[in-house]
């Protein structure tokens, strides 16, 4: 347990949130929502085998400015669990019923690794819906079979036998620090984990890490040219899923894109370094910045 122990609860503590389902067409879609209807949407997309929680510590920051909903997406944490393959359309699908059942036509995104693949790939063919995006970490450019191999392992090991220690190893793979995974964060995903079907979920969720699944989804850099939306990359000096320069590449492949990178963070900077990440996110949501920077983090 970290030394200086944190819980969902306490992230939470302050925030004035709710925690429901939306019945979004044929999903169940569970959410955390902080902020109001009279403010622009910002739908908040975790990773593979994530939840929603990934974003505890960013909502009550972007309540102020935004209509802020971090969900769990199909498959994945309390949402309906397709008993198929799931792969990129299918998550797209769900986010097009989202925004129809909070009568939103146009949102904001951000999206962490799986996230900020789904949301690249929204833009580029939902233009006319998409606002400002942020794509965190982000997959969907990059197949390396090393990278998929282990995430493969961990998440079926956890799925198979979600004991304390599966899981925790599950999440120190997201983190620069592993201290930062402390013993509530562990026992929020073991919950999700101990779900009847969720060993069944996790084989629907694992197919983008076959390669031949992972191919016919990825990004390619032309398609990374058609986002016309203004784009801003974080990438972190500590990601597992990929060195930095990568980050830049999709940046600079992006027409409005731009890059900031978050030191001493790994693929959870929004968790592992809140201040910085809120900081240079708002800024960019809001219009106040206009250039890519390397950010330093205490």
């Amino acid at each position: 347990m970290s030394s200086a122990y944190t819980s969902v609860w306490s992230d939470l503590a302050q925030v004035e949130f709710s925690q429901g389902f939306l019945r979004a067409g044929p999903y169940r879609t569970r959410y955390l929502h902080a902020g109001d209807g009279s403010k622009p949407l910002l739908l908040m997309l975790h990773g593979i085998t994530g939840h929603a929680e990934a974003y505890v510590r960013n909502l009550a920051a972007h309540a102020e400015h935004f209509d802020v909903y971090a969900i769990d997406f199909i498959g994945h944490g309390y949402s309906t669990k397709p008993e198929h393959p799931l792969e990129i359309p299918h998550y797209i699908d769900q986010i097009h019923h989202v925004m129809a059942a909070l009568g939103r036509p146009t949102a904001h995104f951000t999206g962490e690794s799986l996230g900020g693949w789904v949301t690249a790939r929204f833009a580029q063919l939902h233009p006319e819906k998409t606002e400002r995006i942020v794509l965190n970490t982000m997959g969907g450019t990059m197949a390396n079979p090393k990278v998929m191999e282990r995430l493969r392992a961990l998440s079926t090991a956890a799925a198979q036998d979600p004991s304390w220690n599966r899981v925790k190893a599950r999440l120190e793979w997201l983190m620069a620090d592993p201290s930062m995974v402390t013993d509530d964060l562990v026992r929020t995903r073991q919950a999700i984990f101990q779900q009847p079907d969720w060993r069944m979920a996790c084989r629907m969720n694992m197919a983008l890490q076959s390669l031949e699944t992972r191919r016919r989804n990825m990004l390619t850099d032309d398609d990374l040219r058609a986002i016309e939306a203004e784009s801003l990359v974080i990438w972190t000096t500590k990601d597992p899923s990929g060195p930095v320069d990568e980050g830049r590449r999709i940046a600079s492949l992006i027409p409005r894109g731009r890059l900031a990178v978050i030191e001493n963070a790994g693929h959870w900077p929004q968790y592992e370094q809140t201040e910085t990440f809120n900081r240079v996110h708002l800024d960019f949501l809001l219009g106040r910045t206009e250039r890519s920077c390397e950010v330093p983090a205490p």
